[in-house]
This record gives C-alpha cells, structure tokens and sequence, in this order.
C-alpha cells in the first residue's frame, strides 16, 4: 500500500510539473520591436512629404491629406505601444494558475480515485499474493480477510472474494458460507449465482440436485449464454436422468465457447455420453485426433506421505487423489479414493474417474494434481487434514506428490 502511495505521489508531481512549469517560467512579454521599426517608418514618410511639398511636388491640400492620414497612424501605433504594459499582468496570471492547478490536479485525483477506484485494493489483505507465496502465506491472507469481514459484514464485495478465495482453497463449506452472506447483501448475477451452486454442490455429496440445481436455473434466466451455468445446468440434467436436456445445454455451451478453448474441448465427451443416452446416433463430422491425456492413459501418480506427518495418520482415514483444471471451475477433473497408507501409493487418474461427463481430464489443458488425507471421509476439505498438490502441469504423463502439510 505504502508503495503505491509513493507511486501515484510521483505521477501527480511529474503531472504537475509537466502544466505547472510552463505558467511559472512565463515572463512579460519583449517589447514589441516591430511597432517601433513602424513609427520610424511614418516619422520618415512626413520627411518625405515635407521635402516633397517644399519641391513643389505635392500640393498643400495633397500634402495636408497625406500628413493627417500619417498622423493618424502615428497615433495608433503609439497607442498600441502604450497598452503593452498590460501584457505584464500575463505573469501574476500564469502565477495565480500555476496555484490552482497545483491545488486541484492532487484534490481531483483523490476525489476521482474515492469515488471510482476501488480501495479494497489497497489493502493488502486482499492483494494478489505473490508469486512464490506458501500455502501458509495464503492460508494467512484468506483468514485475514475472513477477520475482516467478520468486522465489516455489511460489504457484499468482500464476501464475494472471501468465498472465491476459499473455493480456490477448496474450502467449499467456508465457501459457501462466505457467498450465501454475498447473495443476502447484493443482487446476484449469473456469475454469483453459478459459483454458489458449484461450492453448494461440492458440500452436498458433489451433486447438483436440488438447491444447486435451482441456482444454475436462476443464472440461465439472467444469462441464457453463461457458460459455467450451462455446463452445470447440463451435468445436473445428466445426473438426474434427462440425457436431452443435458445433450441441448452443453451442444449450447459448446456453440458459444471459443473453439479451441479447453472448456469447449471437455464437453465433448458429455456430448457424445449424453447423445448415446438419449438413443441419438453419434455426431462426428470430422475425426477428432486423440488427446494427450486420452493417449497415454491419463496421469500416473505416486502418493508420498511426509515422514514428518506419518505419526499423524489414523486408522480408517481416506486418501483422495484429484485432478482439476488449472483455470476454471474447481470441481475435480477426475478423483480416486483409497485407504490412506504411509506407505507410498499408485493410482491412475483418467476420464474414467471423472465426476461428470461435461468435465473430463482429457478434456484440459493444464491441471492441478492433489492429494488429501480425511479424517472424516468427506472429500471436502477439513481442518486438520493432510495434503498436498503439484504446479499446474499437463493432464497426462507421471506426477509424484508428497503430502506434506497439515491444512488450518
């Protein structure tokens, strides 16, 4: 925060400089050379009609006419001369704009930044963390956030980033606490709407049925072309028996999203599932060439379980392996459940362990590999449970994991 202070102090003084400097460099203007170049002219010329009257060249009515219009110029030019002095005001008036300027380009800024900008952004509770922070780091920022809104509960934004920050987290129920205090204190918008009946989801047996479902309903009246809702409203569909509805919300998604985006990519394979299930003959215009998750079998991943941690296992806890995508929603991409051992543990993650057809592994680009030991059996994270996870990588290949730390 301290630095950003310093940097926009900066810009409004080098702003300042940049309209100040000028107004406060001005000087009276130079006396004006060419008026007086002007009256030496006429002072000649009424030498030259005095020498030409006395040459008998001009009559005296020509030369009085010709001397009165001179005269007449003469006058001009001399008060023209005399209302120069005026011109020295110009400096005490660059000065007096100078002040202002001065005075209303920083008011204005801070007046302009309270009313537009966003303020949350400099705290840094709810700055982006660092590239190289910790778990620990981010566990602290979350839960300095969550201090805050536990003291300031009347700001409908700071329980919106609250509960995607516990969604990224993969704390779903905290998550959903923190965006069903969103919901009372804003009106939602599809955005709002699908993410609560994702974590919703998650909390109640990772299943769409019922409140969820309702969610994702009321995101589709906001926004018929929401592809996150459209995507849920069609795993919802599936996973309640209507192949159809499924079939026409995700050939919907698939139509709006771009492409060659990984989200279009993954309905793929709940396209085909759902068009199988309706009895509909499969829709292949063109050979579609393997992925690399589909190619090689899905990811191979080994399972450590940190010495440290080892006298923290129980019996009948429950190992969980996923994969989610590294963008996106993050509901798993495909998840195994064994018994959790201190010994080391192999398991395959395919599109065979995915949760919903519209959401494969094969169907991503980049995923996140993890792993949680439960004390609880519930695959939604506790406190107290043991886990670990790898950087974003590609959904295919081999990936060791050591879980090595103990979730607050």
């Amino acid at each position: 925060m301290t630095m950003f202070w310093i940097l926009a102090a900066v810009m409004v003084v080098v702003s300042l400089g940049v309209l100040v400097r000028p107004l406060l460099a001005a000087k009276a203007p130079a006396a004006d050379d060419t008026a007086q170049t002007n009256l030496r002219v006429l002072r000649d010329a009424m030498a030259e009609l005095d020498a030409e009257l006395a040459a008998g060249e001009l009559s005296a009515e020509q030369h009085a006419q010709a001397r009165t219009e001179l005269e007449r110029r003469v006058l001009e030019e001399t008060a023209d001369d005399h209302a120069s002095p005026r011109a020295s005001a110009a400096p005490r008036g660059a000065r007096a704009s100078a002040i202002v300027l001065a005075v209303l380009v920083p008011a204005t800024a801070v007046l302009l930044y309270a009313q537009l900008g966003d303020r949350r952004g400099l705290d840094p509770v709810l700055a982006q963390p660092p590239a190289h922070a910790t778990a620990a780091d981010i566990d602290t920022l979350v839960q300095r956030l969550a201090d805050r809104m536990k003291a300031e509960p009347a700001d409908p934004q700071g329980w919106l980033l609250l509960g995607r920050a516990y969604a990224g987290l993969q704390r779903f129920e905290e998550a959903r606490d923190a965006y069903r205090e969103a919901m009372q204190r804003m009106t939602p918008d599809a955005n709002l709407l699908a993410d609560y009946a994702d974590v919703l989801a998650m909390t109640q047996g990772r299943t769409l049925a019922g409140e969820p479902e309702k969610l994702v309903l009321q995101a589709l009246a906001l926004d018929p072309d929401h592809l996150k809702s459209l995507a849920l409203a069609g795993s919802a569909a599936f996973e309640r028996g209507d192949p159809k509805a499924a079939l026409a919300h995700w050939t919907r998604a698939k139509a709006l999203a771009p492409p060659d985006s990984p989200f279009a990519g993954g309905l793929d394979p709940g396209i085909a599932e759902a068009r199988a299930a309706a009895g509909l003959p499969a829709n292949t215009p063109a050979a579609t060439p393997p992925t690399p998750a589909a190619a090689t079998g899905g990811l191979q991943v080994t399972v450590r379980l940190d010495p440290a941690l080892a006298g923290q296992l129980q019996p009948g806890d429950t190992l969980f392996v996923f994969a989610r995508a590294a963008e996106g929603p993050r509901m798993p991409v495909a998840i195994a459940r064994l018994q959790a051992t201190a010994e080391p543990v192999q398991v395959t993650l395919d599109d065979s362990s995915a949760m919903t057809p519209a959401m494969r592994l094969s169907g991503q680009t980049r995923v996140v590999v993890g792993a949680r030991v439960s004390r609880s059996g519930n695959a939604t994270p506790q406190p107290g449970d043991l886990e670990g996870e790898s950087v974003p990588m590609a959904p295919s290949g081999t990936v060791e994991l050591s879980i090595d730390r103990v979730r607050r």
